[in-house]
């Protein structure tokens, strides 16, 4: 998953080596992993989600992007940033968009499991996300047709509901947005 490296780099030194490389590249904490390529359930599975968010984010704030978009996470409270990619961002606040990018912190972050990139979404990048206050997230399993959606809490802590198979996964932030598991897994 990461790329082989000897010591830390600079944001600026990851951002120099993305301009000669092709491979969707995330910085997280001075590293530089490797996206892996999605599997055709994965694509599937994030066109549904996609375009289902789009339609329901029409004539609303928000908008919905999907991977291959830079995030680069931003708060004022934490000193560096990070540059992810996630399958699915929706971006309420929209200050931070650029022609390339994304800087600030995406509402809503859809990460859909692949089975080389595992501990990378339930464990980096879950806690990543917390820390930068990523309202909700949601992992995708397309392995066990599950789901597993974090909430933000008060505490800026997250509260875990588990899907699996079927039912409807619905967003508490994005009021009124819902997908059914059997459809979306299909």
């Amino acid at each position: 998953m990461s790329l082989p490296q000897r010591e830390r780099i600079s944001i600026e030194a990851f951002y120099k080596m993305r301009e000669t490389s092709d491979q969707l590249l995330e910085y997280i904490d001075g590293f530089v992993y490797m996206s892996p390529s999605p599997s055709t359930k994965h694509q599937r599975i994030s066109m549904r989600l996609s375009s289902t968010l789009f339609a329901f984010l029409q004539g609303k704030p928000c908008e919905v992007f999907s991977a291959p978009f830079d995030v680069e996470l931003h708060r004022d409270e934490i000193t560096e940033n990070k540059v992810v990619i996630p399958d699915l961002s929706v971006i309420c606040d929209k200050t931070g968009l650029t022609d390339q990018k994304y800087v600030g912190v995406p509402t809503v972050i859809i990460e859909i499991l692949s089975s080389s990139n595992q501990s990378h979404d339930l464990v980096t990048k879950l806690n990543l996300y917390m820390q930068y206050g990523v309202k909700e997230y949601w992992i995708v399993n397309p392995i066990s047709d599950g789901i597993l959606i974090y909430k933000l809490n008060d505490n800026g802590e997250y509260e875990l509901d588990i899907l699996q198979a079927t039912g409807t996964a619905s967003s508490s932030v994005l009021h009124g947005f819902s997908v059914s598991l059997s459809d979306l897994f299909a």
